[in-house]
């Protein structure tokens, strides 16, 4: 099954002043974006929406809108396409749905090891008691 895509018309972008060096440019050029995208209200299907929500991620308000900030190339068009980049990889990891586990016994063959393991190490800590001495 293929991920929910991202409908564009969703995300509202502000173009910013972006940040480190870059020379003059970065003090005259509004070359950053600010990706601004509400969970709630889009178009994701609703068990992807709660996936979302329920993300440990800080880029995620407390308001369920996702705030990304992209500034890494020198033109807006290329921040904000990253950016979209980076929402849909977001939504693209909401999407996946974890494999349910099952509960499962340890192997006969696991157990004994385990317990042969325990019977050798127990014999080893046996010999570093005091010998022959009387007790205190």
């Amino acid at each position: 099954m293929k991920p929910p895509v991202v409908d564009p018309r969703e995300v509202d972008f502000t173009a910013i002043r972006a940040q480190g060096a870059g020379g003059q440019n970065v003090n005259k050029v509004s070359s950053a974006a600010h990706l601004r995208f509400d969970i709630g209200a889009s178009s994701l299907p609703e068990a992807v929406k709660a996936r979302l929500l329920a993300l440990a991620d800080s880029r995620i308000g407390g308001d369920g809108v996702v705030v990304i900030k992209a500034q890494d190339h020198r033109s807006l068009p290329r921040n904000q396409a990253d950016a979209l980049a980076r929402l849909q990889d977001m939504v693209d990891r909401a999407a996946h749905v974890p494999k349910a586990r099952r509960a499962t016994k340890p192997t006969h063959g696991s157990t004994m090891r385990r317990l042969e393991s325990k019977t050798r190490h127990s014999a080893t800590k046996a010999t570093r008691g005091r010998s022959g001495r009387a007790s205190d």
